[in-house]
C-alpha cells in the first residue's frame, strides 16, 4: 500500500461537486431528521421488538441496493448521470411525509423501503457524476468534501430534531407520535429544495476517455480488458465482509436509550458524531490522496472495531458521547476515501457499474448484518438471544477481519 499521490492544486470547485454536495446537504438535513427517530418510534410509539427494526432497515437497504446495481449500469449505457441522480432524490423526498400515515410497522416498511429505493437509483450515478467531474489526483479531496456536506447536512437536521424533542421534553427518556410527526412536516422543506438544487446546478458530463484511474500501481490500473479489475472485486468482498457486522445505525440509538439517555440527548450525540465527520472528512480524503486510499481504510476500520467494541462495553451515558465522537471519525475516514478507491480502479466508461456493484454489495449485506444484530440483541421466537452488546462485538470482530484481509490479501491480488 505504498499508493504516494501529491494532490494537485484545486482551484475551484466543479459545478457538479458544488451541485451534488448542496443537493446532498439539503436531504440530509431533512432525512437525518427523521431516520435517528424512527427505530424510537417503532419501539416506543408502535410497540415493535428489535428484531423487527432489524428486519426493516435490512430488508429496506438490500432490496434497495438491487436498484444501485442497475442505476449506475444504466447512467454507462445512457452516458448520463444527472437524470437517475434526480430522480433517485424526488423518490425519496415524496416517501418521507407519507410516514405521517404509518400505524403499523408493515407500513413503515413500505415507505421505508421506497426511501432507500430512491437511495439506490441515485448512489451510484451521483458518485459517478462526481468522479467524472474531478481529476484523478483530487478524488480524495472532492468525495471528502461531498461528505462533509453531507455531514454538515445531518448535522443541521440533528440540531433541528434536538430542538423539536427538547421542546416536547428535554427529559423524556420515550418519543411521542406527536413529535415525530411535526418533525416529518419540517423536513419536507429541506428535501424539496435538495431535488431543486441538483435540477438547476448538475450538468451532465461524458466520461472521460482519457481520463485514467490514479497512478497507483501497476497491477490497480484497470486493463482495456477487463471491465471490473480483480483486486476492486477484491475489495468489494472486503467491505461486503465488513458491512455484515456493520448493522444499521438504529441499533447504535437503541443502545444509546438502553445507557438511559433521553430523546433530546440522543439527538445531540448523534450531532456530535456529525460535527467531527464534517469536519474530518476533507482532511482525510486529502491525506488518502497523499499515503494511499488503503492506509486510511485500514486505520478507519481500526477506529471503528474499537467503537463498536465501546458499545459493547458501555456502562454509562458519558461513554455513548465519547464512542459517537470517535464514530465520527471512523465515518471521516470510510465513506469518502471508499468511494475515492472504486474511482482509482474503475475505467471511467464503466465507473457507474463499478459504483453499483459497490453500493449493492453494502446494501445486500445490510439485510442480514441488521437481522443478525436484532437477533443477537433479543433473540426471535422462544430464543432470547446475547443482550444488547452482542451485535456490537460481533461487528467489531468483523472490523478486524476486514483490516487484515486489507493488508495480507488484497496486495497479493495486485501481484496476480
Amino acid at each position: 500500500m505504498s499508493e504516494n499521490i501529491a494532490p494537485a492544486k484545486q482551484n475551484r470547485i466543479p459545478r457538479n461537486l458544488l451541485a451534488v454536495s448542496l443537493g446532498s446537504l439539503f436531504t440530509d438535513i431533512s432525512s437525518e431528521m427523521i431516520v435517528h427517530l424512527l427505530p424510537l418510534f417503532l419501539t416506543n410509539v408502535l410497540g415493535a421488538k428489535t428484531a423487527v427494526v432489524g428486519l426493516i432497515e435490512g430488508v429496506a437497504e438490500s432490496t434497495a441496493s438491487l436498484t444501485r446495481l442497475f442505476s449506475g449500469w444504466l447512467s454507462d449505457k445512457l452516458g448520463k448521470r444527472k437524470a437517475l441522480t434526480v430522480f433517485g432524490y424526488s423518490l425519496s423526498a415524496v416517501a418521507k411525509p407519507l410516514l405521517l400515515l404509518a400505524s403499523t410497522w408493515p407500513l413503515v416498511l413500505l415507505l421505508r423501503f421506497f426511501d432507500r429505493l430512491g437511495k439506490g437509483v441515485r448512489t451510484a450515478p451521483r458518485d459517478a457524476l462526481v468522479a467524472d467531474s474531478l481529476k484523478a489526483e483530487n478524488r480524495g479531496f472532492g468525495f471528502g468534501l461531498h461528505r462533509a456536506a453531507d455531514s454538515l447536512g445531518a448535522a443541521i437536521g440533528l440540531v433541528i430534531a434536538a430542538a423539536v424533542t427538547y421542546a416536547a421534553g428535554s427529559s423524556a427518556v420515550t418519543l411521542k407520535a406527536e413529535t415525530f410527526h411535526l418533525v416529518i412536516w419540517i423536513s419536507i422543506i429541506p428535501a424539496v429544495l435538495g431535488v431543486l438544487t441538483l435540477i438547476l446546478l448538475a450538468r451532465d458530463v461524458p466520461a472521460a476517455a482519457g481520463q485514467k484511474p490514479a497512478a497507483r500501481s501497476t497491477a490497480e490500473r484497470p486493463t482495456a480488458k477487463r471491465r471490473i479489475s480483480p483486486r476492486l472485486i477484491g475489495f468489494f468482498i472486503v467491505v461486503a465482509l465488513f458491512t455484515l457486522g456493520n448493522s444499521s445505525d438504529s441499533f447504535l440509538v437503541l443502545r444509546a436509550q438502553d445507557r438511559g439517555l433521553s430523546v433530546f440527548h440522543v439527538m445531540l450525540a448523534i450531532l456530535v458524531f456529525n460535527v467531527i465527520y464534517t469536519l474530518a472528512s476533507t482532511p482525510a480524503g486529502l491525506r488518502s490522496d497523499k499515503i494511499g486510499r488503503g492506509r486510511v481504510l485500514v486505520a478507519g476500520w481500526v477506529v471503528y472495531a474499537l467503537v463498536y467494541l465501546g458499545f459493547a462495553v458501555a456502562g454509562a451515558a458519558w461513554h455513548i458521547w465519547v464512542l459517537y465522537a470517535l464514530y465520527g471519525l471512523y465515518y471521516a475516514m470510510v465513506e469518502g476515501t471508499a468511494r475515492a478507491y472504486v474511482a482509482d480502479l474503475s475505467a471511467p466508461e464503466h465507473r457507474g457499474t463499478a459504483y453499483g456493484i459497490y453500493n449493492a454489495a453494502v446494501g445486500i449485506v445490510a439485510f442480514p448484518a441488521s437481522l443478525i444484530a436484532g437477533i443477537l440483541w433479543e433473540g426471535v421466537s422462544s430464543w432470547q438471544g446475547y443482550g444488547a452488546s452482542a451485535p456490537f462485538y460481533f461487528g467489531s470482530m468483523m472490523a478486524i477481519v476486514a483490516v487484515l484481509l486489507t493488508l495480507f490479501w488484497l496486495p497479493r491480488l495486485a501481484k496476480e
